[in-house]
Formats: C-alpha cells, structure tokens, sequence
C-alpha cells in the first residue's frame, strides 16, 4: 500500500534540516549508538510502527549489523544479555511513551535507574532520542509510510529524499 502521501518532513518546508539537526547532537553527545538504535527499536515498537529487523545469520551479515540482540527487544525483561545502563533506558523509553492515562508515567525510580547510569547531558540526549523517535512514529504511522527495513545494509541504502518524484 503506497503511502498517503510524501512524509511530511519532505513536504513542509525548512523542517527537515532542523530534525537532522537534532539527531545529529542527540548522537554527538556520547550515548552509545548501539543504545539509541535499542531505544529507538523499543519505542517503534510501543507505536506499531513496523520495523522490519534481520533475524537469520545471512540477514544480520546482508545488513552489516553486529547486534544480535535486535530480535530479543522486545522481550528485554525476560532476556540476560542486556546491560542495566541499556535496561534503564529501555524502561525509560517505555514509560515515556507509554504516557496515556498515567498521572506520573515516568515514575521517580525509572528516573533515578537511569541517571545512575548516564550523565545528565546523555541522559538529556536519551530523552530527547526518545521524543524524536517517538515524533518521527506518529508522522510515520498517520501518513503510512514504509515500515522500516534495518535488513538492509545501510551503505546500500537509498534516502528517501532521493526517492522522490522530481518536482514539475
């Protein structure tokens, strides 16, 4: 199903250099990128928006992806291979968007757990990520763009801004 229409960020003038902007100081602060690519994976999935991530060997090696662990997101509660400063983000990005009918969703411990973990300006940088993550789901999800193929190798990828119709 083709998307509504172009993703908003393309069509409104003058918004996508400022969200490039944004990532690119989220990612310069220091959070490992491994973390924020787990963040940003988790809050996808709270939002339904459809990531499609490798699960066989060949795929992870297609892709140029090491992080095994991608499949197992999901479920981090239950699994042993993440590392408590990961744990604590993934918790922070789940209660952060999962706001809807909490009075404190982000709860004093979830907090504390995280900033035992990460400074106060990777903290900020996390929870910036994950605003973004979850703006970029909504655009997403409302105008039905493609879902998200981390199976490809990103030094094969096409931007999506080179994908679009030349202007008449």
């Amino acid at each position: 199903m083709p998307p509504r229409m172009p993703n908003p960020s393309l069509v409104v003038p003058d918004v996508l250099p400022p969200m490039r902007a944004l990532v690119k100081a989220v990612n310069s602060v220091g959070v490992p990128l491994q973390t924020l690519v787990l963040i940003h994976l988790r809050v996808s999935q709270i939002n339904g928006r459809p990531v499609q991530i490798p699960v066989k060997k060949r795929e992870f090696e297609e892709a140029g992806e090491e992080d095994h662990r991608l499949p197992l997101v999901e479920t981090w509660r239950e699994q042993t291979c993440f590392t408590d400063a990961e744990r604590s983000v993934l918790a922070l990005a789940e209660a952060a968007t999962r706001i809807e009918g909490h009075k404190d969703p982000v709860s004093d411990e979830v907090w504390a757990e995280a900033a035992r973990h990460f400074t106060e300006r990777e903290l900020g940088a996390v929870v910036l990520h994950i605003g973004l993550v979850n703006l970029w789901n909504r655009v997403n999800v409302a105008t039905k763009q493609e879902p998200v193929d981390w199976r490809i190798n990103p030094k094969t990828w096409t931007p999506m801004t080179t994908r679009l119709p030349a202007a008449p």
